[in-house]
């Protein structure tokens, strides 16, 4: 048997909040997996090595410039790339009628999907928990997984001189916004706390663009200099293995904050101006909104106002 599973959203956090529902699909018919997803997911980098997924199939698709599959044209080449793998099912994580008919003319027999035409104001999670209990009755209550090769992870800690000793700390201070990314200065206050309570190392996760650059230079260049590791030059696949070793981890609303959790790492997720489901879905999130808030969601814009006395008292409650 052969399955399929369409994520049409962007990024890796929503790739990484869907696996439970693929998980339990995998479990539920015995066999693992395919899906079908963005190229910007960069599900190929974190999911390779999970054994409930199979092919990771990249939907070229995109609403600001013209792609393999955009269009008329576009349509019937979804149509001819999908019908090679003979899939015999498909779950469809969305209400798009072009979804439904692309898989009907791909020859798959069997198709469950949210209701049609019901996108607007629809709720990240619950139509999926909905089509999973209507269709396979199974109760979703499991976090994200993402596998990882154990050996793997004992060869990176080798090879980054990771001290089991010593507190090992991810920081994932970059974000896909400037909203989102917290002040250098709330990290340091932070680490400044950490390093005073035990040896610590500070691994920094965050990206290429010159802002992210900006804030990972505001914190190596301290007298933490020493006590950090910088990742931007790696790989997320690279990057795995190190998150892995790590005792805990402290991220903005970002990629790593949904890696780090869905490998099982203890992680505070900083939640600035982001719906605050975004950083409490797994069991492993932790999250910190802004002073003064009682929630958080788009434009919330709080960077400024997360308290790093409440991210130390966090983790160590959490170390603890």
């Amino acid at each position: 048997m052969k399955i399929l599973a369409i994520q049409n959203r962007m990024g890796i956090g929503d790739t990484v909040i869907f696996l439970p529902f693929i998980k339990a699909i995998s479990k539920k018919f015995g066999t693992p997996v395919s899906l079908l997803v963005k190229e910007n997911s960069k599900a190929s980098e974190f999911l390779n090595q999970t054994n409930y997924i199979d092919e990771i199939i990249h939907l070229e698709r995109d609403n600001k410039i013209n792609q393999k599959h955009d269009g008329f044209k576009g349509f019937f080449k979804l149509v001819s790339d999908i019908k090679k793998y003979n899939f015999d099912k498909v779950f469809i994580f969305n209400s798009s009628l072009r979804y439904n008919l692309i898989s009907r003319l791909a020859g798959i027999k069997e198709i469950f999907q949210y209701p049609l035409f019901e996108k607007r104001n629809q709720h990240i999670t619950e139509p999926a928990k909905a089509i999973i209990k209507k269709y396979l009755d199974i109760e979703i209550i499991d976090n994200p997984e993402i596998q990882i090769n154990n050996s793997l992870v004992k060869k990176t800690a080798v090879s980054f001189n990771i001290n089991n000793d010593e507190l090992n700390v991810l920081l994932g201070v970059g974000g896909s916004g400037p909203t989102k990314r917290i002040p250098s200065k709330t990290f340091l206050d932070v680490m400044k706390k950490l390093e005073a309570f035990k040896k610590c190392r500070f691994f920094l996760a965050t990206g290429k663009n010159e802002d992210e650059q900006k804030v990972l230079s505001e914190l190596y260049n301290t007298k933490f200099k020493e006590k950090c590791v910088a990742l931007d030059n790696l790989s997320i696949r690279e990057i795995l293995p190190v998150i892995k070793n790590c005792n805990v981890a402290i991220c903005n609303d970002t990629s790593f904050s949904h890696l780090s959790s869905a490998l099982g790492i203890k992680t505070i997720t900083l939640m600035a101006d982001t719906p605050l489901i975004y950083g409490s879905y797994n069991t492993n999130m932790y999250p910190i909104i802004p002073d003064g808030e009682i929630t958080v969601s788009h434009n919330t814009r709080g960077k400024d106002k997360i308290n790093p006395d409440k991210i130390y008292e966090k983790l160590l409650s959490i170390i603890n």
